[in-house]
């Protein structure tokens, strides 16, 4: 019980941490971090792909297929939104 609670702090202040780091990002530096963000979820894929793979229980290869689910998503959505971003940032041609 006690290791269940600790996991929890660290998830509340993870999640408290994030929010005030990304709140105070300037506006030139989101696209930059918006692709470091996509490399990490790339790790957390491979991780996700691993204990998708390990022999365990039902309960353990089912929460691995939703990270894997879940991590592809937010790469894929990242890239999306740093590809429409950049374009904003292109000179049109003019015809």
């Amino acid at each position: 019980m006690q290791i269940l609670i600790l996991l929890a702090y660290i998830l509340l202040l993870s999640a408290f941490l994030g929010f005030e780091l990304i709140s105070k990002v300037p506006s030139a530096l989101h696209t930059p971090l918006m692709s470091g963000a996509n490399a990490i979820s790339g790790i957390t894929l491979l991780g996700a792909m691993i204990a998708a793979g390990m022999n365990g229980s039902w309960q353990m290869r089912l929460l691995a297929f939703f990270a894997v689910i879940f991590a592809t998503v937010n790469i894929v959505g990242g890239y999306l939104v740093t590809h429409r971003m950049l374009k904003m940032f292109t000179k049109k041609e003019e015809v």
